[in-house]
């Protein structure tokens, strides 16, 4: 599933050729995504609209136009968007395609239909983005993110601290792959109760999450079954990957064989010699 690097890195490849388009023509599958395309609201808010800007909130892309009605997109699991010649033969999978006024056409493509596609019509999109927030957490990027504000989060809790990283409604955007990273960084045993965690671990987990997120952005993200962005090319973070899908592998710190386990039904590989619970 896309996370927070490959989303940006969606948005940064099309920042430099959206904005300041007008979309001239909308067309959609008959798939169901995982809500129902908003057909009606697509024809109303977004056709003839001028795009303003791409902004990120968590992992979803904010396509907001000039007149302030706003596209909202997911990538699900397996979601990617390019902009392609209109004439182009149509992929399987595009279900939204986006006519631009150069000629160009936006497709979300998404093989597995995990995707969503939302609209936020001009009037309430203000309101309905305030309501959307209210449930994400923090952004590893802001100046929010601290340990302090961390540990007050983690406070009276007793989850572990891989599962806390991943809450979407306590910290926005870091998938499997950068909590099991970011730990491993960090040595601390993923199983670990946050109640736990240290005022200097936590510190240390924003250090290092923040730095692997940077790191896994300038590599295009992490291509681990079939991610690709905006320009069409794979990310190359999963040749950077210390710990994540590298069971029975020798450690690249110590040497010692990495292992897997279950946190919250996800996989999730340490070190036990490096994460020592």
């Amino acid at each position: 599933m896309p996370e927070l690097p490959e989303v940006e890195v969606t948005r940064r490849g099309l920042l430099p050729l959206l904005p300041g388009r007008t979309v001239t023509k909308i067309s959609w599958s008959n798939k169901r995504l995982r809500t129902p395309i908003p057909r009606k609201l697509l024809r109303d808010s977004i056709v003839g609209e001028r795009v303003h800007t791409i902004d990120r909130r968590a992992k979803y892309l904010l396509v907001r136009m000039e007149r302030g009605s706003v596209l909202v997109l997911h990538l699900g699991m397996t979601g990617k968007i390019g902009l392609f010649p209109a004439q182009s033969p149509k992929a399987r999978h595009d279900h939204l395609r986006l006519l631009l006024d150069n000629g160009l056409e936006m497709r979300f493509n998404d093989s597995r239909r995990f995707g969503s596609i939302l609209v936020w019509p001009t009037g309430p999109a203000a309101e309905l983005e305030k309501q959307f927030n209210t449930g994400k957490g923090i952004e590893p990027f802001s100046n929010q993110f601290t340990g302090r504000a961390l540990q007050q989060l983690a406070a009276k809790r007793r989850q572990p601290v891989k599962t806390f990283l991943m809450d979407s409604r306590l910290i926005a955007g870091i998938g499997n792959i950068y909590a099991n990273e970011t730990l491993f960084a960090a040595g601390i045993f993923p199983a670990t109760p946050v109640s736990e965690i240290t005022p200097l671990q936590w510190q240390s987990i924003v250090s290092h999450c923040r730095e692997i997120l940077t790191r896994a952005i300038a590599a295009g993200g992490s291509t681990i079954s079939d991610f690709i962005g905006s320009s069409g090319s794979p990310g190359y973070f999963q040749l950077q990957l210390r710990v994540y899908d590298q069971v029975h592998s020798p450690c690249a710190q110590c040497g010692t064989i990495i292992e897997k386990i279950k946190i919250g039904g996800r996989a999730t590989f340490f070190c036990p010699h490096c994460q020592q619970p």
